[in-house]
């Protein structure tokens, strides 16, 4: 039996890379490594998490690919600018999701949602039948009775993405799921209205837009998902929600 399959170093180095990595990358998205200041220097990474120089080396390739910092010979490793950041990466959205303000963040996701779910959910009352709709009125009853944040937070995120897949198109889909999961980690984190108040309301919203798609109605489909979204934005950023 090798190493790995015996959970041994290879299988160690992966998980101290992994480790490493959120560490790192929580911490400049949170802004503890602003923008163009340097990060520790390798030997002070390795005492900082007792990790050898290759986990460190490892870890620092992944937040390069993701586009979080940049690496030069002979000067060291700064953080590029945020605007330069992946941010449809999984792991910089989720640390974006669980920093201590996240109200930018909520914005962004505010922006994008507006741009392609609408258009998705059109999209879908094209080209959807009344019996592809039972799962998404399934979603919205269970909304209505989630017992839980986490309940709550999953038939939501289940519900946008049947949304999405009854679109057609792979790529809403697949942007789709990048950022229902930054809004699920959000939600769940979401300090905001008791549940038991929002519940039905919620799922009346949603069943609105399923009314559409179920009877082929691309404009109302369009409209009803912009109130939700709209309102979902409100409940999250109420500061934004008194200005209008």
């Amino acid at each position: 039996m090798t190493l790995v399959q015996a959970g041994g170093g290879g299988e160690r180095a992966s998980n101290h890379t992994a480790f490493v990595v959120d560490q790192l990358g929580r911490a400049i998205v949170a802004g503890e490594y602003p923008p163009e200041t340097m990060i520790p220097l390798d030997p002070d990474l390795c005492e900082m998490f007792g990790v050898s120089r290759t986990v460190v080396r490892e870890a620092k390739k992944t937040l390069i690919a993701k586009g979080l910092i940049q690496s030069k010979a002979k000067v060291g490793t700064h953080v590029r600018p945020a605007n330069e950041w992946t941010m449809f990466d999984q792991d910089v959205m989720r640390w974006h999701a669980t920093v201590k303000n996240p109200t930018r963040f909520y914005e962004e996701l505010f922006e994008i949602r507006m741009i392609f779910e609408p258009a998705a959910a059109a999209q879908a009352a094209a080209r959807t039948n009344r019996i592809a709709c039972a799962q998404l009125y399934d979603l919205c009853d269970d909304l209505a009775r989630a017992d839980s944040r986490a309940d709550f937070a999953l038939a939501d995120y289940e519900f946008h993405k049947e949304v999405l897949r009854l679109s057609g198109n792979r790529f809403l889909q697949s942007l789709g799921d990048l950022v229902q999961t930054a809004l699920y980690s959000l939600f769940l984190s979401d300090q905001g209205a008791a549940l038991s108040d929002r519940r039905e309301k919620v799922a009346q919203s949603h069943r609105a837009i399923v009314a559409a798609i179920a009877s082929g109605a691309p404009q109302e489909a369009r409209e009803a998902m912009r109130r939700v979204i709209q309102d979902g934005y409100w409940n999250a950023v109420p500061e934004k929600a008194a200005l209008l």
